[in-house]
């Protein structure tokens, strides 16, 4: 799945990995009951709720779409500890290269294995990621029940807040 990228983004949403239904039609987090693109709307990150279609649209307003892991499973428990190391490390090189203001890892589960923090929670980390700002939300995955689509828009805004408006 390619990414959604281009330096110097001011957030760079880094998902755990794609699903198989993204990468047959080749957007990302386009499976029906993924709430990625209702919660960047309700937050405020865009003007209307864009597609998974429309998702190149989100480079012109500063933001931009990676994952941690590049292979595509049907759930990302099907992710190995060592896959998601391994990711962790790409996604630094990946944030050092384009230097996005911040990097959104979508799943603080995939984050504390990706990285080995264990004791992380949802929100602004004290340590960056390269010179980006990391900050960790909820997944959007429609497998992910802990959360409902207010409660994702009100934490992703909380990012929107800090890092602006597209």
């Amino acid at each position: 799945m390619p990414d959604i990228i281009a330096p110097g983004l001011r957030v760079l949403f880094c998902g755990i990995n794609p699903s198989l239904y993204s990468v047959v039609v080749g957007h990302h987090f386009a499976r029906p009951g993924n709430r990625f693109w209702p919660t960047l709307h309700a937050a405020g990150f865009t003007p209307r709720r864009l597609k998974p279609a429309e998702q190149l649209e989100l480079v012109g307003r500063g933001y931009g779409i990676t994952n941690v892991v590049d292979r595509a499973t049907a759930t990302a428990a099907e992710l190995s500890a060592e896959e998601l190391v391994q990711g962790g490390r790409q996604l630094v090189a990946k944030v050092r290269r384009y230097r996005p203001r911040f990097i959104a890892v979508l799943g603080v589960s995939a984050y504390r294995a990706a990285f080995n923090r264990p004791e992380a929670v949802l929100g602004l980390q004290p340590e960056p990621l390269g010179e980006a700002r990391l900050w960790v939300l909820p997944n959007p995955s429609g497998l992910n029940a802990h959360y409902r689509l207010e409660d994702l828009a009100r934490l992703y805004a909380g990012l929107r807040r800090v890092a602006g408006r597209g």
